[in-house]
């Protein structure tokens, strides 16, 4: 309304001198953690920090460039309209379709990135950068900084006529400023111009009305409380807070300005007391300064005395080095002396040669009886020739590893700090890599981590180790190779003080790319006795009403059938890894792989409950698994029952079962070789193969999945960035 002030005049007042001075000290809430400049179109990210909207789009830019790096071990050709990649360019395209999936990739789109701020992980949700609200507020605040920074620059009116005349108001409706003639004439009154809300002179003109990021047509007008963000109406409905607790804009805007209002005067009225804390600090800056002096003295004193040591034992090694090589240089040139006394007219052989021209024979054999001795020695030395030194200095070579390990690790040791150990029964690999470590004396004793990871070579050969930062007590890794060891190692650190280094872990990676899938909920699947979680990721079979009718016309005995379940996606090519749990009190559950013309079979023909010889594979002894192990067949079954793992008898295997059966592993994996038609079935925390045959793979294959009695199955979670959670301060 005209003659209505804005909400800039309430939230900052008048550009009066003693405010400009207010506007400047606040430069440092003003800047952006990202590009360390003033605010551009800030958003707010749901930790509550705020970005510029360019600097959001740049990381997740990177973010994604460095995505397509997994996505390409991950994802195969599909079929499904199930979109999970937005926009995807045609060189992730073509990616994707060389891969051999049948549908689209379960990978999420890659709205996942650290908060310049708070460094933790923010998911932005399906809407990405457009589900962000933008903080009009700040921008203002920093629009106001600038006019107070360039207070001598004036904003010129826009509609004048060349010159133009310095504006003295803007409107918020026409989003432009004017002077006072051109306002009165553009804004005449009784016009419904008249009504336009104008403001002070300024170049930031915001919407008057805040509009909802996911239903762009509606007004905000609630204030979710578990999410701390204003919502519209149709959020509350049906949208994603509709179990959410939500509270009128009116009575969010009311507490959060009274606790806002209450705090700021409290941090007033102790004024004198953060000025008393300034000057303690002031004091404790200059305490701060005498110390660490003190501190690099005493450790440039103590690395002085590493430096005395070292010079000390290089010199030894260097004079004990001088000694034998002037002893071998001595040996070597009297040896040289002595063999050119073996050239003719020279040395032995010289006067050898004069003694023969004695003529007088007593005089001769004299003389010539020692010097035969000599010659026949020269003679000897001729024919077995050795240097009469070593030229090697292999014995002086000196082994330093230990030593530069021990220096590598030289750091500011503190008792007070406790090394963190890594919790092995939380971390795990899959896709990635969780790594997870805990305090067991005292807890928060480190600010942040270093966690370092070398693979590990069947060489004996360990590759160097690399290290990442953590802020937290668990860390994602990517990129690690399959079928590796890996070990894993971590300290803390509280300042400049850090840890020793924890105990090494090794995990294993499964032996190839993992395959993200969910459990099919239409083909072959049974609701009345299969329960599936909403997620699809894990199912239950359940004893029903059908089953007791089925067994009121059974007389003798009562033979159920098994219920199948496969997996949504279909592999052609390539080699997969997956990997599943299963309930310790699962009576009978098979699982493998199997063809879509196999799968066709067992899951459209008509089934008899009351024969257990008709179904394909139905676990009671049909001997379908033996008879065709030496052939290879488009599936391969395994049974799993009663916390034991069985291996499919082959048909030269004894009686003897004893030897079949293995207890079940905590985890199950299957790698699908379809290029080698191969499919093992592993061990997955060790990664250990517990058994491996040839399979036909001409055709799509699914993995599989068959339960009997009760029991249960979860498929093992992909490790992706977790969503942040955030206290509710209100």
């Amino acid at each position: 309304m005209a003659g209505e002030r804005s909400l800039d005049h309430y939230l900052l007042g008048p550009l009066t001198p003693g405010c400009l001075v207010t506007i400047k000290n606040i430069e440092r809430e003003l800047i952006c953690p990202a590009c360390k400049e003033l605010f551009t179109h800030p958003l707010i990210l749901p930790c509550q920090h705020s970005i510029c909207h360019k600097c959001v789009k740049e990381i997740l830019f990177f973010t994604l460039e460095d995505s397509f790096t997994d996505l390409g071990s991950e994802s195969s050709n599909q079929s499904s309209p199930r979109i999970r990649i937005h926009s995807p360019s045609l060189d992730r395209i073509d990616r994707v379709n060389r891969s051999g999936w049948k549908r689209n990739s379960l990978t999420p789109r890659t709205t996942i990135f650290p908060c310049p701020g708070c460094r933790h992980d923010v998911d932005l949700g399906e809407r990405g950068v457009n589900g962000l609200f933008r903080n009009f507020t700040l921008e203002t605040i920093v629009e106001r900084y600038r006019q107070a920074a360039r207070a001598a620059t004036a904003i010129m009116c826009d509609v004048c006529k060349p010159p133009p005349q310095e504006s003295t108001k803007s409107c918020m409706d026409c989003s432009a400023s004017y002077c006072n003639e051109c306002f009165k004439i553009h804004h005449p009154w009784g016009t419904v111009k008249a009504q336009h809300e104008y403001v002070g002179p300024t170049t930031n003109f915001r919407p008057k009305i805040l509009m909802c990021p996911e239903h762009e047509m509606e007004r905000v007008n609630m204030y979710c409380e578990i999410c701390r963000r204003p919502v519209c109406h149709l959020c509350k409905l049906g949208g994603s807070h509709a179990n959410h607790r939500v509270t009128t804009m009116s009575t969010a805007y009311k507490t959060l300005k009274e606790k806002l209002s209450k705090d700021i005067e409290y941090l007033i009225s102790k004024e004198s007391q953060v000025k008393g804390q300034i000057s303690e600090l002031g004091l404790l800056m200059k305490e701060t300064e005498c110390n660490g002096e003190r501190a690099k003295e005493e450790a440039s004193s103590n690395f002085d005395k590493l430096f005395d040591v070292l010079e000390e034992r290089r010199s030894a090694a260097l004079r004990a080095i001088q000694a034998s090589k002037n002893l071998r240089l001595e040996k070597l040139q009297t040896q040289i002396e002595e063999y050119q006394g073996f050239l003719e007219n020279s040395g032995l052989v010289g006067y050898a040669q004069e003694v023969l021209k004695e003529t007088d024979q007593s005089c001769f054999v004299q003389t010539a009886k020692q010097l035969l001795v000599r010659i026949q020695k020269a003679t000897e030395s001729l024919k077995s020739f050795r240097p009469a030194a070593q030229i090697s200095f292999e014995d002086y070579v000196v082994d330093i590893t230990k030593q530069e390990e021990v220096l590598g690790d030289l750091s500011f040791y503190s008792s007070g700090l406790d090394v963190p150990e890594i919790n092995e029964e939380k971390s795990r690999m899959y896709n990635k890599a969780l790594i997870c470590w805990e305090h067991l004396v005292k807890e928060d004793s480190a600010d942040t981590y270093i966690l370092e990871y070398r693979k590990l070579n069947r060489e004996g050969e360990n590759a160097t180790w690399q290290e990442i930062e953590a802020c937290s007590k668990s860390k994602v890794i990517s990129d690690l190779e399959n079928s590796s060891s890996y070990a894993f190692r971590v300290r803390g650190y509280k300042g400049s003080v850090c840890s020793p280094w924890s105990r090494e872990v090794i995990l294993h990676t499964p032996v190839a790319p993992v395959f993200s899938f969910l459990f099919d909920d239409k083909c072959g699947y049974n609701s009345e006795r299969l329960m599936l979680n909403p997620r699809r990721t894990s199912v239950e079979s359940r004893a029903g009403f059908p089953l007791l009718l089925g067994a009121e016309r059974i007389q003798a005995g009562c033979y159920t059938t098994l219920d199948y379940i496969i997996g949504d996606t279909g592999i052609t090519k390539g080699k997969h890894f997956w990997a599943f749990h299963v309930e310790s009190y699962s009576y009978l559950v098979k699982v493998g792989v199997a063809s879509n013309t196999k799968l066709q079979e067992w899951l459209h023909n008509p089934r008899d409950v009351t024969s257990p010889r008709y179904e394909q594979d139905s676990g009671h002894d049909s001997g379908s698994e033996d008879t065709c192990f030496d052939s290879s067949q488009p599936f391969t079954l395994i049974t799993l029952g009663m916390n034991k793992f069985f291996i499919p008898k082959a048909p030269t295997a004894p009686k003897d079962s004893a030897n079949r059966i293995l207890p079940m592993p905590s985890c199950i994996g299957i790698c699908l070789d379809c290029d080698r038609g191969k499919v093992g079935f592993y061990d997955a925390d060790h990664m250990k193969c517990l058994y491996e045959r040839q399979v036909d793979c001409s055709g799509t294959m699914y993995p599989v999945f068959a339960l009997m009695g009760s029991a249960g199955i979860h498929l093992e979670e992909a490790i992706t960035a977790k969503y942040l959670e955030y206290r509710d301060d209100m």
